[in-house]
């Protein structure tokens, strides 16, 4: 019993940091495009919302996708899903994408924002921080409640 005080904290750390190192890649992907990337036309095949949440007294929370497609300057077509781009774009629309020329598929229509992107990324790792923290020391209270009882619950 005492081990599941250890074992599912570490699972969650787990978790999280692997959140941290994809929030992580994202972001330079995003700046790498912003910066040394080239950029195309594409039109907006596509847009839609997804919305998750909205059981019992949960908030529904609504996501919104676009769908574009563009053409490298090799004339290779990329299509792409971004997440929460402009509510104004809509199907039809022409957009400019950004794009690394070895991977034209993680492109963004997103405009560069380069303090915006660092802040929301700042934003993540500090959430996923606080959130590792928590479970240190829920982890380091089970530990001396543990020692203090010599292994049995109160």
């Amino acid at each position: 019993m005492e081990v599941l005080f250890y074992v599912i904290p570490v699972i969650m750390i787990a978790g999280v940091s692997v959140m941290a190192v994809k929030t992580i890649a994202r972001s330079r992907q995003i700046s790498g495009a912003w910066n040394h990337g080239l950029t195309a036309e594409a039109r907006c095949l596509r847009s839609y919302t997804t919305t998750s949440g909205g059981a019992g007294d949960t908030s529904v929370s609504t996501t919104l996708h676009h769908v574009y497609e563009f053409t490298t300057r090799e004339g290779r077509t990329v299509r792409f899903d971004e997440l929460n781009g402009p509510s104004t774009v809509i199907e039809g629309d022409i957009v400019t994408v950004h794009y690394l020329p070895d991977h034209p598929e993680r492109a963004t229509a997103h405009p560069p924002a380069r303090g915006k992107l660092a802040v929301g990324t700042g934003c993540m790792l500090v959430f996923f921080g606080v959130f590792v923290a928590f479970c240190l020391v829920f982890m380091a209270m089970a530990h001396v409640m543990f020692a203090e009882s010599d292994g049995l619950m109160p």
